[in-house]
């Protein structure tokens, strides 16, 4: 059997006569490497990049959540172009090459982020200077000087702000919405960041679909390897994950944020030297299509290159974005989104009932059952990453402001390291995850794909309800004990592995076989829509900073529990109606498991 890209023969299962590497094909090991170390730069890259917008360049809570959702959508969203692109014209070996090398010059330009930008504080129709102070206690305290007077700022469970003379009384209080508070930031860094993060989206466009798609070309039809294959190779990416959320943030604390993003610059270059000195390991797989004409992949590259400015606009679009206005509704809401919510809401909208369209017209009503059943679970996955993904915005911020991050008393880890739970658990529990599915699909028992999809759905939801009842046991400092952020991240984990890798191999299973590249995609897409509605959660989720901090612990923790709890509630509820209709996907699957 040979895959649409050019793939070697493959045989299946134990009458596999290629070399092997732990019961799986052995090129499956370079593609558990790269992927590593792919993902050991783009993790070690996320773990940094909602501090550094709020803390480097101040911006505010609903800017900073915006603007996360957008680069992590935007990373999911191309994709889709990638694939295509592979599929008919380079194949998957040469856009990994070329993704990693764009996404390595994107992490090398944020090491140039120039000096931290200046906080300033408006109220009364004059702007003040806002001074920053640490007091013995570690905490982080914020200053004004009006009158002659530095006075703190202090803010209110009404959302009036006090300015505290040195007695610790009040000099004023500034009625909620008086109080306004930005930073000078400059336009020359603030383009440069703006244009790294658009050659890392461009990038990634390349790398990430190709990749999986490689991984699927191993196994034949019907190998019941796929699955655990697809576990093991998730593992890849959480070892490296693993790795960059310890490292990269420890290098940006100690030495600053060039040396973190630095770092995750290296690892993707290692990525990309594992695929283009393969010794000859990969020959055959995610090769080139036969041409049919002139090669065009130069055209591909300097074109893609010069779409770097499309990301470019929509970001700066997002920063741009004024505030929704309160009491106009949903609909007002939406109109009020920027360039690129809108563009993503409209091609999901449209995307997907238009590829059903076309599997009805050319393909039987098998393939037409079975591409329908994984756009429904395309719809559920949406849900699942919307949450899950509150890891690099909310919950980051939160572990930030509202969690107390000493291990055992003995030392304290930042908050950007605290990303690394999710990557440790994986590490942990992949291997008996992988074991425990190949074990159940031999004894006939192993659960199908829509109802992992709802185990992971109502398991996202309890990670979010066990945070929440432990900040019910925050001390007067606001603060929950780092635990309770673990124990959030232990369940997300589980979930994660009912979902993720289940998802990549069920749509290489289901897809029709032309345009598997392009279904990819697809699944990047739904995950791209989910990013950006994770960050309007996390916008939901924001409070109120001065210079990057929160300028009352007690309302931001009262903040976070009530949208955690919210969203806790609803993923629960989606996942059980997954359940309940899974018997009629499983009918349309055909026999997909």
């Amino acid at each position: 059997m040979t895959d649409s890209v050019g793939a070697a023969p493959i045989a299946a299962g134990p009458h596999d006569s290629r070399p092997q590497w732990f019961g799986h094909p052995a090129q499956l090991a370079r593609l558990f490497t790269t992927e590593m170390w792919e993902r050991f730069g783009f993790y070690g890259m996320r773990a940094l990049l909602v501090l550094y917008l709020t803390q480097h360049f101040i911006f505010n809570d609903r800017v900073g959540n915006g603007m996360y959702g957008a680069y992590m959508s935007l990373v999911y969203l191309t994709p889709f172009v990638g694939g295509l692109l592979a599929d008919r014209y380079l194949g998957s070996k040469r856009a990994v090459k070329f993704g990693a090398l764009i996404m390595a010059a994107g992490y090398l330009m944020l090491c140039f982020g120039g000096d931290t930008a200046k906080p300033f504080a408006t109220y009364d129709g004059v702007r003040h200077e806002v001074l920053a102070e640490t007091a013995a206690d570690g905490t982080n305290k914020q200053f004004v000087v009006d009158g002659g007077q530095r006075l703190q700022i202090k803010g209110r469970d009404d959302g009036s702000v006090d300015l505290l003379a040195a007695d610790g009384t009040a000099a004023r209080t500034i009625a909620k919405g008086g109080f306004a508070s930005d930073a000078e930031r400059s336009p020359l860094y603030v383009g440069i960041m703006l244009t790294a993060l658009s050659l890392i989206v461009i990038g990634n466009g390349f790398f990430k679909p190709n990749i999986s798609t490689m991984v699927g070309s191993l196994y034949a039809k019907g190998d019941q390897r796929r699955d655990a294959g697809f576990t093991i190779f998730y593992m890849g990416i959480n070892l490296g994950s693993l790795g960059s959320q310890i490292l990269c943030p420890f290098l940006a604390v100690a030495f600053g944020w060039w040396a973190g993003f630095g770092l995750a610059a290296l690892g993707m270059l290692v990525a990309w030297a594992l695929i283009q000195f393969d010794g000859g390991r990969l020959d055959g797989y995610g090769e080139a299509p036969a041409a049919a004409g002139p090669d065009r992949s130069r055209l591909i590259y300097l074109l893609s290159v010069a779409a770097v400015v499309i990301p470019w606009l929509l970001f700066s679009n997002t920063l741009d974005a004024p505030a929704p206005v309160e009491g106009q509704g949903i609909i007002g809401y939406l109109v009020a989104l920027p360039v690129l919510g809108k563009a993503l809401f409209l091609t999901f909208i449209i995307g997907l009932p238009a590829i059903l369209v076309w599997s009805y017209r050319v393909g039987n009503k098998a393939e037409f059952q079975m591409m329908l059943a994984a756009m429904v679970l395309i719809v559920f996955n949406v849900t699942f990453w919307t949450l899950f993904e509150q890891a690099g915005s909310s919950l980051t911020l939160f572990a930030d402001r509202n969690t107390e991050l000493s291990i055992f008393g003995l030392f304290s880890i930042s908050a950007g390291q605290t990303q690394f739970f999710n990557a440790f658990f994986i590490v942990l529990l992949a291997p008996l995850f992988s074991m425990m599915w190949t074990r159940l699909a031999a004894r006939g028992l192993e659960p199908g794909i829509p109802v992992k999809f709802g185990i992971a759905l109502i398991g996202v939801g309890l990670g979010f309800l066990f945070l929440v009842l432990g900040t019910t046991f925050a001390g007067p400092d606001y603060k929950v004990a780092l635990w309770w952020l673990a124990g959030l991240y232990l369940i997300h984990s589980m979930a994660e592995l009912c979902i993720s890798p289940v998802g990549l191999s069920m749509i290489t299973k289901l897809s029709i076989a032309r345009i598997v590249g392009m279904m990819m995609g697809v699944w990047f897409l739904s995950i791209s829509v989910a990013q950006y509605v994770g960050g309007i959660v996390a916008q939901v989720a924001s409070v109120e900073t001065v210079g990057g901090e929160v300028t009352n612990l007690g309302v931001s923790l009262a903040t976070y529990a009530g949208v955690f709890q919210t969203i806790g509630i609803a993923s629960a509820i989606i996942g059980a109606v997954l359940l309940a209709i899974s018997p009629l996907l499983k009918r349309w699957m055909h026999g997909v498991n």
